[in-house]
């Protein structure tokens, strides 16, 4: 009987293993993936130009401060978890082909003074933007050329873009490209 069902295990196996029939056609393709708009809003970005930013002294803290509220700055609905990069204008600068271009400052920055050094750090919520200038000596001789009159560019990039992007937020160029937003779409506003 063992060798009857080795037999009998023999040819099945040899059976189901060269039991194969033809090819059959080939299945549909699927239809082609639609391209979802980057954000659930379909805006990948904005920025926002501020300009105649003036900053407070607060002298019980050795600090000046100054707050942008977003509504009042743009109608791009900010979320919690979008980021939020801000940059200073710094100045314009020469070119080697003797055009100029707009320096801007990514913040955190520091300056070294000869009094000491200061720095401009902000904090945000999803509703406002506190931008500071400390500093590790007596601010209220700093110079106005630091405190008024400022140009700040405010990027909102929406966490959905964010964290699939390894974007160089070091340079607001390369930001601005990342995100797909122009020079002439840079929403500029004067504060006073």
């Amino acid at each position: 009987m063992n060798k009857f069902n080795t037999i009998i295990g023999a040819f099945l196996v040899l059976f189901t293993v060269a039991c194969e029939g033809p090819e059959g056609p080939p299945g549909f393709d699927g239809a082609p993936g639609l391209q979802g708009p980057p954000g659930e809003d379909g805006i990948q970005g904005q920025v926002v130009e501020v300009d105649g930013v003036n900053f407070g002294y607060d002298g019980d803290a050795n600090l000046f401060n100054t707050l942008i509220t977003f509504e009042d700055v743009t109608d791009f609905e900010v979320f919690e978890a979008d980021a939020v990069l801000v940059y200073r204008y710094t100045g314009t600068i020469e070119l080697n082909d003797g055009s100029t271009a707009d320096a801007w400052s990514q913040i955190p920055q520091n300056y070294f003074l000869p009094e000491g050094t200061i720095q401009y750090v902000f904090e945000h919520t999803f509703v406002d933007l506190e931008l500071f200038i400390d500093g590790n000596f007596d601010l209220s001789t700093l110079s106005t050329d630091f405190t008024d009159n400022q140009l700040f560019r405010i990027v909102f990039v929406p966490s959905v873009y964010a964290n699939a992007s390894k974007m160089d937020t070091s340079n607001i160029n390369n930001v601005m490209s990342s995100l797909g937003i122009g020079e002439d779409q840079v929403k500029k506003l004067e504060l006073q």
